[in-house]
This record gives C-alpha cells, structure tokens and sequence, in this order.
C-alpha cells in the first residue's frame, strides 16, 4: 500500500533523510517516531508528492510518488501538522470546496459532505464560521477535508498536536475507527502513548535514518532485556519475595505495598511455574502478569538523542 525505496533527501551538504527503505501494509495503522528534526515531515511531505527526492522513489497504491503524482493524490488523504482556514466559510462550504477540488460532481458533495460531518461527530458545528472553531474542531475539520475525496490512504502529520486529553482520546478512537473502515494510516506523532494505543506498526527515525520498522508487540519485546513481572496480592504475605528468589533467573523484586514487580532473565518456561508455585503455596494472587515494555522505554532505548 505504501513503499519507500531508498529514499534520499540533502539540503547542500546536509543530510535530512537518507537511503530510507520501508513498506505499510493494507489496514496497517503505522506510527512514525522521532524526535523533531529527524526527518519526519521530510518524508512525509515526500509521500505526499510535495517534496522531490535526491534519490529514490515511492509507491502510495502502486501509484509513483514521483512519476504519477496525481493518481497518487487522488488515492491519499493528507493532513499537514498545521492548515489554514479561510475567513468568512462555513464548515459545510469549506468541505464542498475541497469535494469540488476533487472534481466531485455537486449533487454528490452534499450526500459526501453529510457522511463526513457525521463521521467527525461535526453536525452541530455545519453552519459555524471555520475561523471560529476551538483548535480540535479545527483538527477535526481538516481530517474531514482529507476524508472527501474517500481515499484508500491517510497520511497525519501530528494530528493530535495541541489538543486536549478529551480531543486526543476522539483522534484516537476515529483513527481505529477508520483502520475498521479498511483505510490505510501512516501517522507522525510525538505523543507516545496514543500512537501505542492505535499503532499494530511503527518505526523510528533518527538523523534521517530508520532505525527500528515493524510490529509494535515484537519490536517492544526485543528492546527489553529483561522481562518484568507484576504480581498482586489480596494481603500482603511476608513468603511472597522468598519464593521468587528461588527462582535463579529473578534478578529484582521489588515491593510497592500489594504490588511486586519482578525483573526476571532466563528460560521462559519458569515464568507458569513461578505462578504455580505461589498458588501451591497459598500466597493468595489478584493477579500474575507479564508487563510489556512501553512505547516510551523502546524510543528512549533505540534513539540516541540526536539530530541532523
């Protein structure tokens, strides 16, 4: 759905993107990390045909980034981290605009411009000047004007940028929401959390180079080292931290009142039977789990704090 070979991008001397190779399956929701100036918008402003590379090509459904640009932007939804409004529009009028951008014929804008207000929950906000919309009205007007056209690929510049909590959590359900609907989404975004929580892909760019492309589950797991454990108590149990540590492959166990976190490093197969030996002993268990590494903890371990 979109593939990236050996993308190159230099300003003079400088190096903003280079040899960059990846591939977005169809339905992936693909989370695009980096600290700022690591040549996010780079790229993504090179796969929405508005950039032209030092070298390398891109295909957005099989279509030529460099080659079919207009086929490309006929079949992907762009939303730049920041828009312009026009003054004196309505938000139906601002979206007939872009329909007729499109070259969709009027009598269906209307029936277009009706779905997409009611996707982005903007009904009660049709006839509303655009200039005077909050930040996240705004925010959703834009990705209602990416919509129009129903392209098959969504490519987000931070959409969540400078929004509330409350925003962020709509951004984030309609995103999912979307992925339902069979769309394609690559999203740049520093709120590591949220692209966690809607994510099945990311990758991590630094210096213009991809350090880290995949399944969000697999790269999490490979960052840790070790696997840490939380196990939760009904009652405190003074035997709990015994019989962990004869456990060889626990390396920490640290306890925060009825919680106790385990850092342990060895054969897999003595993680069940850590359960089953509390259990036999009557350690009385909320809960036994194995905690994920977040987000966060793999950007903090893959990047190194640096910039082009």
């Amino acid at each position: 759905m979109i593939r990236i070979e050996g993308f190159t991008k230099k300003y003079g001397d400088k190096t903003a993107v280079s040899n960059f190779n990846l591939h977005v399956e169809k339905g992936d929701i693909f989370g695009f990390i980096g600290p700022n100036g690591a040549g996010k918008t780079t790229t993504i402003r090179f796969l929405a045909t508005l950039l032209k590379p030092t070298a390398g090509e891109a295909w957005i459904n099989n279509f030529s980034v460099t080659k079919q640009p207009m086929e490309v932007r006929r079949s992907m939804g762009y939303m730049p981290d920041s828009f312009g409004v026009y003054e004196g529009m309505r938000v139906w009028e601002y979206l007939d605009f872009f329909a007729a951008a499109y070259n969709i014929k009027k009598e269906k804008r209307k029936q277009i411009i009706r779905d997409v207000i009611e996707l982005l929950d903007l009904n009660n906000k049709r006839d509303d000047f655009v200039e005077g919309l909050s930040r996240g009205m705004k925010q959703r007007l834009c990705l209602a004007k990416t919509l129009v056209h129903d392209p098959e690929v969504l490519i987000l510049d931070e959409p969540a940028s400078g929004l509330d909590p409350r925003a962020r959590h709509y951004i984030k359900e309609l995103l999912k929401e979307l992925q339902r609907m069979g769309k394609t989404i690559f999203i740049s975004s520093h709120i590591l959390a949220e692209l966690a929580d809607c994510c099945n892909k990311i990758g991590i760019i630094e210096r213009g180079v991809l350090l880290a492309s995949g399944d969000i589950r697999t790269i999490m797991s490979q960052v840790r080292e070790n696997i840490i454990l939380e196990v939760e108590l009904l009652q405190p149990d003074p035997r709990l931290e015994k019989i962990l540590w004869g456990f060889p492959g626990v390396q920490n166990v640290d306890a925060m009142g009825q919680v106790t976190r385990v850092e342990y490093q060895g054969d897999l197969r003595e993680i069940p039977r850590m359960h089953k030996k509390l259990i036999e002993e009557g350690v009385e268990l909320l809960y036994f789990r194995d905690l994920p590494a977040d987000l966060e903890e793999v950007f903090m371990k893959v990047t190194k704090g640096e910039v082009a």
